[in-house]
């Protein structure tokens, strides 16, 4: 039987690291871990928005402390609904009132489809600013090359003469966390419009790396 637990940060690390497609650790508030049985199946972590603009830009101003972002979500088992299960049942834990954020990268050909069977709202689109450079045929965030002691990115490439681009637009969903008072103020507060669900084909990156799955303490 799947259940979902919250867990220590570090135990979602290696799920990140070596299984999400970006293999970048994000500022993690909470992370929490699913369970079958007492072994870890999947993990999904939520943290702040990487920027004040996101915040600003959802309610313009309000619930600025109560803004979350899924921000990585890895699931090693091929059990029916196990990513959903996961994110609905993470959701349900998270502190209320609240709103998170989460992003369907269409680069990797995500669509969003966890999103809209957990309910999350379709908000549109959102172009990332930050490019993205091609090194060795693998794309490398900006925010890796700061990591290695990069400061200047665009400089170090036309000196390397590496290829820069920007990324495909993502999906943006926002959902509801609170009372039924909470979500109609939030609904009502919302700056972007809620659209159709959008649909198209999936396609599923290459998170066949081991590693060493946490067992539960219960």
């Amino acid at each position: 039987m799947l259940k979902v637990e919250r867990i220590p940060n570090k135990e979602a690390r290696p799920w990140i690291l070596r299984k999400h497609y970006a293999h970048r650790m994000p500022c993690v508030q909470f992370a929490f871990g699913l369970f079958d049985g007492r072994e870890c199946v999947g993990v999904v972590t939520y943290g702040p928005p990487p920027t004040p603009a996101i915040k600003q830009a959802i309610f313009g101003g309000k619930w600025q402390e109560r803004i979350y972002e899924l921000n990585r979500l890895c699931v090693g088992t091929e059990a029916r609904n196990a990513a959903s299960r996961l994110v609905g049942g993470s959701l349900r834990v998270l502190p209320c009132p609240g709103c998170v954020v989460s992003y369907a990268d269409g680069a990797q050909g995500h669509v969003g489809y966890i999103y809209q069977a957990t309910n999350f709202l379709f908000t549109g689109t959102a172009q990332a600013h930050d490019c993205e450079f091609l090194i060795h045929g693998k794309s490398v965030h900006g925010r890796t090359l700061t990591a290695r002691g990069i400061t200047d990115h665009i400089a170090w490439a036309k000196r390397n003469n590496i290829q820069m681009r920007y990324p495909e637009p993502k999906n943006r969903y926002v959902y509801f966390i609170g009372n039924k008072n909470d979500r109609r103020e939030m609904r009502a507060a919302l700056r972007y419009p809620v659209l159709p669900y959008p649909k198209g084909e999936t396609k599923r990156y290459d998170a066949s790396a081991e590693i060493v799955t946490q067992l539960s303490l219960f």
